[in-house]
């Protein structure tokens, strides 16, 4: 296998496989009918922007040896007409990645929360001993600059298990497809409810998750977690199982500790969330023949992704944090972390709302109670919108949190005239946001406040 097509090369994740296959020595090229930075920029710079923009059959020729097939394309796309017509071999991207990583020990780390923050654990873990591995992952973490890496030399592969559609024409699981020697799953919680309209359906991908390990392989998994014991009760599967539960944990001076054997460890992430993380990852590294002592003198100098719940900012009286949140559960566990954290100050949240078309009607209805650990709270819809729907939205959200205190915003002058007007004495900031085009500068908001309450 030398030279790779790769159909939706403009893509997060198709770009930057092209960039790694190349870089591994492969011959690569690609097509996209829209490109946009940063992918844009990347593939130009790495000379694999395609000549033209568009699709065009005459791009396949039999030459190829490898044609792969990004997330939205569509079973009458002529590019992929021409290669089954040539008989070429199609894999999806999650396919390819195991074709390439069939001699490699593979561990998949999936679940429907916190299998990004395992991973950054993992791969700092494994960085900070200086192990050769190769990744794959939904998001960037820690340093690296890119979602993946594939090379010919590590032997060992870091994948972060996605429960959604291969694609168009792959209705399997992307994780399905990685066929894990460790597999780890996190939790379980029915949230994304338009891509699995019924809990049986999200649950049955999970299932079939656990059914792909690899024979006398391992599994790790989160003994709290109700749904996750009920799959692998039904499941049967000839694996190995290693439970995990919330690592041991107290907090002193706004501070959270570790209890180890021989006392206790700072360390810079904080939550009841991030500590069922942390634990999970302490169990993959156990697995990679790493001991808890090593993987505690890593942890020490683990500061969290990129993409997770971090702090600004901070004076005498206020902290100003920002996170990505992708779901009610991750929002609600945030909020916890930092009421947990600062028990005595009071906690502002403010959540962007990022959308360009109309919200769908059961997505604020997901997010009943997930706020109900802030003492004041804001809600920022950025993007194009129609106002009367927002105030729709208000009134709606007001009756699903079960209070009158919440505040909705359509401008981006509004929200920041409002936070900047706080007294920030012994309170803290939460900046969140969703998936969605943005216009806040959470850092720019965060150095203002911090500048306007010194």
């Amino acid at each position: 296998m030398k030279r790779i097509h790769l159909l939706a090369i403009g893509g997060a994740t198709l770009h930057n496989m092209a960039i790694s296959l190349k870089n591994d020595g492969f011959v690569v090229s690609g097509s996209d009918d829209e490109i946009h930075d940063p992918s844009y920029t990347d593939l130009q710079n790495n000379g694999l922007l395609p000549q033209t923009i568009g699709w065009n059959a005459d791009n396949i020729t039999s030459d190829i040896d490898v044609v792969i097939a990004g997330g939205k394309i569509q079973s009458d796309n002529p590019e992929l007409c021409r290669a089954r017509e040539l008989n070429i071999p199609i894999y999806s991207y999650s396919e390819f990645i195991y074709e390439l990583s069939k001699d490699k020990q593979r561990v998949v780390i999936a679940g429907s929360y916190g299998k990004n923050m395992i991973a950054s654990i993992v791969m700092h873990v494994l960085s900070y001993y200086e192990y050769n591995y190769d990744y794959f992952l939904c998001s960037a973490v820690n340093d690296q600059e890119s979602t993946i890496r594939l090379s010919k030399d590590s032997k060992l592969l870091i994948v972060e298990g996605d429960e959604h559609i291969s694609s168009p024409i792959d209705d399997r699981s992307k994780f399905e497809h990685y066929k894990p020697c460790i597999a780890l799953l996190s939790g379980i919680a029915w949230e994304d409810v338009q891509a699995f309209p019924t809990f049986e359906a999200y649950i049955e991908q999970f299932k079939r998750y656990v059914g792909s390990i690899n024979e006398n392989g391992r599994l790790i998994y989160c003994e709290e977690d109700e749904n996750v014991c009920d799959v692998i009760s039904q499941t049967g599967a000839n694996v190995k199982l290693i439970p995990y539960k919330t690592h041991p944990y107290e907090l002193f001076n706004n501070h959270t500790f570790l209890k180890i054997s021989g006392g206790r460890l700072p360390v810079y992430i904080f939550g009841e969330h991030n500590m069922k993380n942390i634990a999970a990852a302490l169990k993959v590294c156990q697995m990679l023949k790493i001991s808890e002592e090593k993987f505690y003198q890593a942890l020490k100098f683990y500061k969290g992704p990129m993409r997770q719940l971090q702090l600004l900012g901070k004076n005498s009286s206020v902290n100003v944090y920002r996170d990505y949140v992708y779901s009610p559960l991750k929002m609600n566990a945030t909020i916890k972390a930092i009421r947990e954290l600062y028990p005595e100050r009071e906690l502002v949240v403010c959540l962007e709302v990022g959308t360009d078309g109309e919200i769908p009607e059961n997505f604020w209805e997901q997010y009943d109670n997930s706020m109900r650990l802030a003492d004041e709270k804001f809600v920022f819809f950025s993007g194009e919108g129609d106002t009367q729907k927002r105030k729709s939205d208000e009134s709606m959200l007001k009756t699903i949190l079960g209070t009158s205190k919440i505040r909705v915003f359509n401008t981006i002058e509004d929200v920041k005239s409002e936070l900047y007007s706080i007294t920030w004495q012994q309170k803290n900031l939460l900046l969140l946001r969703t998936e969605g085009k943005s216009t806040m500068d959470f850092d720019d908001i965060s150095r203002r406040i911090i500048d306007l309450n010194i």
